[in-house]
C-alpha cells in the first residue's frame, strides 16, 4: 500500500502544481519550469518506494518494459487518477476566481506532440530510472522532470503538454482542456509509452 499512497501524493503536487500555475496564468511563461521541477522533486521523494511513475502512461511503459508487477498496474493507475482528480478540485477551489479558456488544439499537431513528448518521458524513465547500465544513479529525478519542462515548453501551446492521462483527465476536470478532446490524450499517451517501452527493450537486450 506504500507505494500506492507515494503513487498518490506525487500524482496529486504534479497536478496541483499543473493547475496553480495554469488556471489565470498563475506563473506565465514559466509555468512549464515549475510543473517539471514539481515532477523531479517529487520522483525524488517517492521514486524509492513506488518507482516514480505519477502517469498512467509511465505505468504502462514500465509494466511492457518489465520493471513492474502485473498485479501494481491497476492500482498503481487507479491512485494516480484518483489523486489527479483531486488535485483538479484543489485547483478549482483554490483558483475558483479565476477564468479559464479551454484549449482547442488541432487533433493532427496534438496527437503527433502527444505522442512524442509521451515517447520521450517513457523513453527517458525506463532509461534512467530502471536500467542496469544506469542502476543507482541519482540524476534520474532531474532528467526525468527536464522531460516533461522540455515537452511543455516544445509543444505546451500545440497540445497542452499533458503527456499524462491522468494530467489529461485533470485538465479537462479543471476546464483548461475540453472533454471531447481527451482521447487524443488517452491514445497518443498510451501509444508514446508503449512504443517507447518496446525502443527500451530493443535497445537494451541486457535488461530484457
Amino acid at each position: 500500500m506504500n507505494k500506492y499512497i507515494a503513487e498518490f501524493i506525487g500524482t496529486f503536487f504534479l497536478v496541483l502544481t499543473v493547475g496553480c500555475t495554469v488556471v489565470g496564468n498563475g506563473a506565465g511563461a514559466f509555468a512549464p519550469l515549475a510543473i517539471g521541477s514539481a515532477l523531479m522533486v517529487m520522483i525524488f521523494a517517492g521514486g524509492h518506494i513506488s518507482g516514480g511513475h505519477f502517469n498512467p502512461a509511465v505505468t504502462l511503459g514500465v509494466w511492457l518494459g518489465r520493471r513492474c508487477e502485473t498485479k501494481d498496474v491497476a492500482p498503481y493507475m487507479g491512485f494516480q487518477i484518483f489523486g489527479a482528480v483531486l488535485a483538479a478540485f484543489a485547483v478549482k477551489f483554490l483558483k475558483g476566481g479565476a477564468a479559464v479558456t479551454p484549449l482547442q488544439p488541432a487533433t493532427g499537431p496534438a496527437l503527433l506532440a502527444e505522442f512524442l513528448f509521451t515517447f520521450a518521458l517513457v523513453y527517458v524513465v525506463l532509461n534512467t530510472a530502471t536500467a542496469k547500465g544506469t542502476s543507482g544513479n541519482s540524476f534520474y529525478g532531474l532528467a526525468i522532470g527536464f522531460t516533461v519542462l522540455v515537452g511543455a515548453f516544445s509543444v505546451g501551446n500545440i497540445s497542452g503538454g499533458a503527456f499524462n492521462p491522468a494530467v489529461a483527465l485533470a485538465i479537462s476536470v479543471m476546464g483548461l482542456s475540453s472533454w471531447p478532446n481527451i482521447w487524443i490524450y488517452l491514445v497518443a499517451d498510451f501509444v508514446g509509452g508503449a512504443v517507447a517501452a518496446l525502443a527500451f527493450k530493443a535497445l537494451n537486450p541486457a535488461d530484457n
